[in-house]
């Protein structure tokens, strides 16, 4: 079955929280992050909070839990620090909240890579998981990364109109109890 849209289910807007993680940039160089701001809310969606921060473990991981314990904000995403240096930490701070991890978005996220550039694709770590109900995307710090992960994966997985299913469908359930 290919994915489509259904018609006779109405676009439900989620409330998105912007991490950007950056020794460098500030709110007019971070290009990444107003790409992401500007398509989340074109899409129709909510960015209810937007920072830069400092790529340091327990900077991200900080703003990582007060986010995933406001109960306004449904999703999670990080630009930056997604690498292989040293200071790229972002990866870690994000494994270290997740409840569970979402490792079918990494799969895809490089298959989609691997179409735009190549083999280059194994450098990037971007990850995904769940966390008291929340969810958590870490992107690549490039503006065209971002865009792909956007346009790709997330828009239609944040659209409660994407058919088979879609995350939206089943924030509900992701606080259930056994």
């Amino acid at each position: 079955m290919r994915a489509s849209f259904s018609n006779s289910r109405n676009f439900k807007p989620v409330n998105i929280a912007l991490l950007t993680v950056s020794d460098t940039r500030n709110e007019t160089t971070d290009k990444s992050g107003l790409y992401l701001a500007n398509s989340i809310s074109e899409t129709g969606h909510n960015i209810v909070e937007r920072k830069i921060v400092k790529d340091e473990l327990d900077l991200i991981k900080k703003y990582l839990q007060e986010w995933i314990s406001d109960i306004k904000i449904d999703v999670i995403i990080s630009t930056g620090g997604t690498g292989l240096t040293m200071r790229d930490v972002t990866v870690e701070a994000h494994q270290e909240v997740y409840e569970k991890e979402i490792s079918a978005f990494a799969t895809i996220f490089t298959m989609v890579s691997v179409d735009i550039i190549g083999t280059s694709a194994i450098q990037s770590r971007a990850c995904a998981g769940v966390s008291n109900g929340t969810y958590l995307f870490a992107l690549p710090g490039s503006t065209s990364a971002c865009k792909d992960a956007w346009e790709k994966i997330l828009r239609p997985q944040l659209d409660y109109r994407h058919q088979p299913c879609n995350f939206v469908e089943i924030i509900p359930r992701l606080v259930e109890k056994k």
